[in-house]
């Protein structure tokens, strides 16, 4: 055969690729006197890569403690991060939205992880960071998921609906006949989770009401990472495509149905600023599939951490049952049937040490990362340069894990650490600044759909806790690995599940349950920015 043989063929092209390496990393890691420190790495060009494949979201906090400077650089191959780690600093970028922007990030992903078409794209990218105004599908869609997921009648239907759709999964979880019922625990929430959820948002025509559906979109989470790398997706992510092609379709046939018509404000907003704005049906459709994303990969985990602690720790579990109760009426019907009713308005109003478990348990047990790119040179505190076209990244997890805001106790599980009269164990002795608990991120991309959130997980949680028992198959509580969580969580995800045992508690087991939520008007202001409204 003529030409170069295979061999040697293999050493050019990875002696090039190598080449090619090393350029981008010399290019990027030009370095003017005035940016933030450099972040050790013990091996040129791809040391930084190496330590976050191998230890994750974990990696940020062991270079934080590396460095004494409140932002540092990290030099990857082709791209310049700047590492935040205190809260003052966040406050800082999240003044500077058009400066310091997330919008033109999202975009950028948007079509490779939703597989939207180059036409969708490009409208995307009109006027994405807002800076001529307020239009344009970027602005629009934000504008169109604030107005619903706000305090309001949008947020209370969605919310009505998703209690009534909990309290369904709950009436059947022990089959009739007998009395304890075995399950994964783990797959049991997020199954709840899930209907409750897109029942909620999607309404009668919801497409995850089709298992195949529900199950081709877990296995498109699944294989998120391999679609977002992008090489050779057709094979390292084969199942992930197919699956997310399946999604999608069943998503158009939604829409073409006039689905979106009979569904929450949320997705009626999200389905008008698409189409005001040239998006095809086909490429509405594809984006959905991101959009569930945002609604479901959070909070079933959220929820099985929360369940997981509170068993773990029996006194602090009858505790809380003792707040939950103290809420709750007990009626009879006019046959003498006993109703017990809970308002999950009074959940979040009246069971201090229950919001406060909720958000430890967030702290505890989050690891989300907040982006921004650097649309032109910026310098932060009068003195740290950040260059254009570089990324800033703002780990969670290194603020939650951070001894000096949230005292000696940090890396372990305490409930009480949010109530008012906690003492705190803080070196200086002072309360942790709000402004560090940054499950839902904040400014001007705080999470939208925290109010919603919030009120499924307490929902879940203050309704399960108080009709059923639970113990381990195994004999023991143990926190699961994390090592898997994929690249699009919030929430860190078990890497195997807990097999357990549910009863109805002893003088609980007859009767009817009744649950509501009066209206959101009454928030519980679970970030430093709720508290000011």
């Amino acid at each position: 055969m003529d030409g170069i043989a295979p061999e040697p063929l293999i050493v050019l092209l990875a002696g090039g690729i190598c080449t090619y390496i090393v350029f981008l990393f010399l290019v990027a890691s030009k370095q003017d006197p005035r940016e933030p420190p450099n972040a050790p790495s013990g091996i040129p060009v791809i040391g930084h890569v190496i330590g976050l494949m191998r230890s994750k979201f974990n990696y940020y906090v062991q270079l934080s403690h590396q460095s004494i400077a409140p932002i540092f650089t990290m030099t990857m191959p082709g791209q310049k991060m700047y590492i935040v780690t205190t809260p003052d600093l966040i406050q800082d970028i999240q003044k500077r939205p058009k400066t310091l922007a997330f919008p033109p990030i999202e975009a950028k992903f948007a079509t490779t992880v939703c597989g939207a078409s180059a036409e969708a794209h490009n409208i995307l990218l009109k006027n994405v960071n807002g800076d001529e105004g307020d239009w344009g599908l970027s602005m629009d869609s934000y504008s169109a998921m604030r107005a619903a997921l706000l305090p309001g009648p949008g947020l209370d239907e969605m919310n009505r609906l998703m209690i009534q759709n909990v309290a369904a999964s709950l009436d059947s979880l022990i089959p009739n006949g007998k009395k304890t019922t075995t399950m994964k625990l783990s797959a049991w929430l997020r199954r709840t989770v899930t209907a409750a959820t897109t029942n909620s948002v999607y309404g009668p025509q919801n497409p995850f009401k089709d298992p195949e559906i529900e199950d081709c979109f877990w296995q498109f989470e699944h294989d998120l990472m391999s679609i977002l790398v992008g090489i050779l997706p057709s094979i390292m992510a084969r199942k992930g495509l197919a699956a997310r092609a399946k999604v999608a379709a069943s998503f158009e046939t939604y829409f073409k149905n006039k689905g979106h018509e009979q569904s929450s404000m949320l997705m009626k907003n999200r389905y008008e600023a698409s189409a005001k704005n040239g998006v095809s049906v086909t490429d509405i459709a594809r984006y959905e599939v991101g959009g569930a994303i945002a609604l479901l990969v959070n909070t079933a985990p959220a929820v099985f951490w929360m369940v997981l602690l509170l068993f773990a720790e029996p006194e602090l579990l009858e505790d809380i049952r003792k707040e939950v109760e103290a809420i709750m009426e007990t009626t009879t019907d006019q046959d003498g049937k006993t109703i017990r009713s809970l308002d999950i308005t009074n959940v979040k109003t009246n069971c201090p040490l229950l919001t406060s478990a909720f958000q430890e348990s967030l702290r505890y047990r989050t690891m989300g990362t907040s982006i921004r790119q650097v649309m032109e040179d910026t310098v932060l505190d009068g003195k740290w340069l950040l260059k254009k076209d570089a990324m800033v990244q703002m780990p969670s997890r290194v603020i939650h894990t951070d001894a000096s805001i949230w005292g000696e106790d940090v890396n372990t599980f305490n409930a009480r650490r949010f109530m008012k009269d906690a003492v705190p164990k803080t070196p200086n002795g002072k309360r942790p600044n709000p402004t560090a608990f940054r499950a839902f991120g904040g400014g001007t991309t705080l999470c939208p759909g925290r109010h919603f959130a919030t009120n499924e997980i307490l929902a879940v949680v203050s309704m399960f806790v108080v009709r059923f028992d639970m113990k381990p198959v195994s004999g023991s509580w143990a926190l699961p690995k994390t090592d898997h969580t994929n690249v699009a969580a919030v929430v860190m995800e078990p890497d195997t599940d807990i097999e357990v045992e549910v009863s109805p508690r002893k003088g609980f087991e007859e009767g009817r349950w009744a649950f509501g939520l009066r209206d959101s008007k009454m928030i519980f202001a679970v970030v430093h920015e709720d508290k000011d409204v």
